[in-house]
Order: C-alpha cells, then sequence, then structure tokens
C-alpha cells in the first residue's frame, strides 16, 4: 500500500545551490532524493516546504513523498542518515493523510537569522552567522521589527526573481535579541516572499547602526519600493528553523503500522 511519508530535514546549507534540484550545483533535495531511492530501490522525488536558496541552513524543514515500504516512519532517520553525507540529517519521519502537502499545507513557518556583532568574524561559526563589526542597538532594531507584525503586502521585501501571485502575507510574531555577541532575529509567519527575510535582516542591521531611520520599515509598507529598506543581508546567516501544520492535519496519520 502506498502511503504519505513526511520528514523533518536539517542541513548546513554551505556546500548546496540550495533545497531545489537545479543544474549548476548540488542540491539538498538532490542528496535526499539519492539516499531515498537507494533505500527504497526506486527513483523517490520527495517534495520540500520551502526552497531555501543556496547557503541557507535549516533546522526543521520538512518534505514528503510516496512510497510503498515495509519500513516504520520511526526507522527512516537511522535508515537514511547512514546514506546521506554528514551535514543533512533526517531527525524525524511520519505517515501524514495523502492530502497533506508539504508546501501547500503549510500553516506556519518559522526563521530565525543569526548575526555575529563583534569586532572580528567568528572562526568557529563563521557559516551559520553573518558578521556584522559595528555595534548594533538591538533595541531598537527590535521595536522597528513591530511594525511587520499583521498582514501587510510585503512586495518591497521581494528580491527579483520571486513567484508569488500574491506579495500580502501575515507575520505573527518578530523579535530581535541579544546574548553578548550573538544578535538574533526571529520571525514567524503563515509565508514568506523571496528573500523576504534576509531584506528584513539587512534592513533591520541598517537600522541597528543607524544607517537607515527605524520608521523606514513602516515607510516601505506604504510606498512598496524596496529602494526604502536596506540591502539583503547574507545567506549564512539564515536557518528555516520550523514548519507547521495544522494539528488535526499530522494526527491523522500518526497511526503506526
Amino acid at each position: 500500500m502506498t502511503r504519505r511519508y513526511l520528514l523533518t530535514v536539517a542541513y548546513d546549507g554551505t556546500a548546496y545551490c540550495g533545497w531545489q534540484a537545479q543544474k549548476n550545483g548540488p542540491s539538498v533535495q538532490d542528496a535526499l532524493e539519492e539516499a531515498l531511492s537507494r533505500l527504497l530501490g526506486t527513483f523517490t522525488r520527495v517534495t520540500g516546504a520551502s526552497r531555501t536558496d543556496a547557503g541557507v541552513h535549516a533546522r526543521g524543514q520538512r518534505a514528503h513523498f510516496d512510497a510503498e515500504t515495509g519500513i516504520p516512519a520511526e526507522k527512516l532517520p537511522f535508515a537514511l542518515n547512514t546514506m546521506l553525507p554528514p551535514d543533512v540529517r533526517v531527525t524525524e519521519g511520519l505517515i501524514v493523510p495523502d492530502t497533506l502537502h508539504a508546501r501547500f499545507s503549510v500553516e506556519q513557518k518559522t526563521y530565525t537569522y543569526r548575526i555575529h556583532n563583534a569586532p572580528h568574524a567568528s572562526a568557529l561559526y563563521r557559516n551559520l552567522t553573518a558578521h556584522v563589526p559595528v555595534t548594533l542597538d538591538d533595541r531598537l532594531m527590535h521595536a522597528a521589527a513591530q511594525a511587520l507584525v499583521g498582514t501587510h503586502d510585503f512586495a518591497a521585501y521581494c528580491a527579483t526573481g520571486g513567484s508569488a501571485k500574491t506579495t500580502v502575507r501575515h507575520i505573527s510574531e518578530i523579535s530581535v535579541r541579544r546574548d553578548a555577541e550573538r544578535v538574533t532575529l526571529t520571525v514567524t509567519g503563515n509565508a514568506f516572499l523571496y528573500n523576504m527575510v534576509r531584506i528584513i535582516a539587512g534592513t533591520l542591521i541598517d537600522v541597528g547602526h543607524g544607517k537607515l531611520p527605524p520608521e523606514c520599515l513602516q515607510t516601505a509598507l506604504s510606498t512598496l519600493n524596496r529602494l526604502d529598506l536596506g540591502v539583503t543581508a547574507p545567506a549564512c546567516g539564515l536557518e528555516l528553523t520550523e514548519v507547521r501544520y495544522p494539528a488535526e492535519a499530522l494526527k491523522a496519520g500518526s497511526a503506526k503500522e
């Protein structure tokens, strides 16, 4: 019997051209499909919740696939991780209804952007943080970011090349917090535009060291003008932290064989 499986996937995106399979380099999707195909003995397509860009990381990417296999869902991570490269790991496997789609059934996503705010770049976390040598005012950044909470047209927060049919999105929560030399932006919403979180991060960095006024984030919501905002922050600081689905959708397929 063919069933739909939902995986939670973590990866260091440094060596990849992004999540989605492309002709210009190795992708996380390629690595996962290769491992699944070896495990199941037939080519198996996976569909991801978010098409993260080159260099972007994930702690909680989700991906579904359909297969007929006797391997229990909870054992899939152990089997797949013996076949995956060390910078990609499956952390959970579930059986879900075939109506659940990894991308289109998403209820909320949380992204995290990490900044190493110190005179010198981090030797240990250089691939996982963006380096900003000038001191940032994290409290000002947090206050300015609250303008984005709610439902807005985020057209100004989208890079050229996006394919979204609408630029209206809902952000339910956003915060900027400091822990010693680490400044962390966390943002949760129903969906995000192409490079949206990195544009928010880059703008807040400019606000944090006085290059842009705090009200620029609100202004851009009114003008819809990308030029009112800061630069797009580097990919290395971004992590897809969590993808959530309606609880009832997951429970319907959670029974073990």
